[in-house]
């Protein structure tokens, strides 16, 4: 490398020695991605869930029949489909059947209420949702009223008898039950599929963007790729020989890049968690299957390290080689004990949804700089602009907002082209986040720009609770935030102005907020205060609200 270069980009003299400045990417689309995994390890374990195993051959063919049916329904290239299920081989089959039939897949947490499906759906223009048989009481409605055409429903069960006829469950009312679709017998389309091109659309995935509203980000099928060869060369991993513990969500641009994604692109076979909270089946899991890879949040790392400190029975964890932290800052010191645990390494990343799903990455052998999420990822290029116009590029140190440009890049958000004009600007990505990058090319985010709480690496919005909250009868106005906390990332409080005579009992309004949002969006305390700092112009300051809260909490 020459001189002239690393002054521009001086994290390029960081890179771990396997890493290359550039990569080269495939010209192809996420199915034949999966097709050519297929092709080369056909009978080799794809998917672990609990104590069955499918063959990528098996997967395959289980997607081909997921193909026919959405032809056989009239999907369209470019159609969204939506798909609301935990970490199961159902969800990874209507992925990729979605996929390969030419949808669009908008991936949901199986934990929404239905006033969030509502929203997702409509802003998302879904008219065919694969979904858990728990969802039907919340999506028939949308059924009913000529929202959704067509309900694929199955239970977390449904597993053990996938492309079994003599297991098939009687369907819902107006749902099709999903393992009717593996039967040759279904009614299917024309075989012929769509001309899928890598600029084409793969994926919704919502986030706040600069508003701190949820909107649909645009995920092309080259953005997915990339990220998923980025990383795979990043952790210096290996086609064919590599086992990925797939624990985090895999309806999250992070575990469908990470753990499903790039899984495929190496070859790997993937170990399927539904519920990461329980520790001892995780555990578990990377011992009976000796698990290479497990990208993660800070959460379940210091869970591990509990969990090995605190019990008789301690797990074999030593076929861990790396693992990602990313959502929320990782402490030194859950790193450092996961790290002495192991004997593997856990390096800190940085992503966004608007950049499936990452950016930037701590080196894997290579110095690890407290606090910094690390360097930019081969052919990402960053850089630290003024935060008022985003046009002067601050010098080694600064403050400004971190901005970046890069393959994973998305195409923009769906029917929302100001919020695209004002996010992606002459081919940067204008990430919202408050940052500084050091002399040696490693980023360090002071704070975000937008108000984007993160529970446990999930995405929470306060708009969105503050709307629930001030419909309380009892309740004049809101204001929402997040404070750090050391398990879950953030802790959400709730600042709220009683009506004249009201008393506040945090248990109604809780059970309040559970009827509309998702539990991890309940805020963790209710305050009451006389009225709420506001701007000269009206609008709420929620940062002095949480620097108060933060500094008489001692989180300073």
């Amino acid at each position: 490398m020459d001189n002239q270069k690393n002054v521009q980009k001086p994290w390029l003299d960081a890179y771990d020695a396997h890493v290359p400045e550039f990569l080269e990417y495939a010209d192809i689309t996420l199915d034949q991605l999966f097709e050519s995994a297929i092709n080369s390890y056909k009978d080799s374990v794809f998917i672990r869930y609990k104590e069955t195993v499918f063959s990528y051959r098996q997967i395959g063919e289980y997607v081909a029949q997921i193909r026919k049916f959405l032809f056989g329904n009239g999907i369209q290239k470019g159609d969204r489909i939506g798909l609301a299920m935990p970490n199961i081989p159902q969800f990874v089959i209507a992925y990729y059947g979605i996929l390969s039939a030419g949808g669009v897949v908008v991936a949901m947490n199986p934990r929404y209420t239905s006033k969030e499906f509502w929203q997702l759906i409509n802003e998302s223009d879904v008219s065919v949702i694969f979904c858990m048989d728990a969802h039907q009481e919340l999506l028939i409605p949308m059924h009913s009223e000529g929202i959704l055409e067509t309900i694929i429903s199955t239970s977390v069960d449904d597993y053990q008898s996938l492309g079994d006829q003599g297991h098939l469950k009687k369907s819902y009312k107006n749902s099709i039950g999903f393992n009717e679709l593996l039967m040759n017998e279904i009614e299917t389309g024309d075989e012929k599929k769509p001309d899928i091109s890598p600029n084409d659309a793969a994926i919704f995935q919502f986030s706040g963007g600069t508003t701190g509203y949820p909107k649909p980000a645009i995920g092309m099928h080259k953005n997915i790729i990339a990220n998923a060869i980025q990383f795979s060369k990043w952790c210096n991993l290996e086609q064919g020989k590599e086992t990925i513990l797939a624990a985090i969500p895999l309806y999250h641009v992070y575990g469908m890049v990470l753990a499903l994604n790039m899984g495929i692109a190496i070859g790997a076979q993937i170990i399927l968690v539904d519920d990461p909270a329980n520790i001892e089946y995780l555990l578990s899991q990377i011992d009976a299957h000796k698990a290479t890879f497990y990208p993660g949040v800070p959460t379940m790392y210091h869970a591990i390290n509990n969990h090995q400190n605190g019990q008789n029975l301690v797990y074999d964890l030593k076929s861990i080689k790396a693992c990602i932290s990313g959502s929320f800052t990782l402490h030194p010191k859950i790193k450092q004990e996961f790290e002495r645990i192991t004997g593997g390494k856990l390096i800190e990343g940085y992503g966004l949804s608007e950049a499936p799903t990452a950016t930037h990455c701590n080196p894997l052998y290579g110095t690890n700089k407290e606090g910094s999420i690390g360097l930019p990822l081969p052919d990402v290029d960053a850089k630290i602009v003024d935060i008022t116009t985003g046009k002067k590029e601050m010098d080694i140190g600064q403050t400004g907002e971190l901005i970046i440009r890069g393959p994973q890049v998305m195409l923009g958000y769906h029917n929302n082209i100001e919020e695209t004009e004002n996010t992606i600007r002459n081919g940067w990505l204008y990430t919202g986040d408050i940052a500084t990058m050091d002399s040696d090319g490693y980023f360090f985010l002071v704070d975000r720009k937008k108000s984007l709480i993160k529970v446990n690496g999930l995405q929470v919005w306060p708009n969105e609770i503050e709307s629930v909250v001030n419909a309380h009868p009892d309740i004049t106005e809101s204001a929402v935030g997040g404070v750090p906390d050391f398990e879950s990332g953030e802790r959400i409080i709730c600042w709220v102005v009683l009506d004249q005579g009201a008393i506040l009992d945090t248990d109604i309004l809780r059970d309040w907020c559970k009827e509309s949002i998702a539990s991890y969006k309940v805020p963790n305390e209710f305050i009451v205060v006389d009225k709420l700092p506001r701007t000269g112009v009206g609008k709420i300051l929620r940062r002095e609200l949480i620097s108060e809260y933060t500094k008489n909490a001692g989180l300073l």
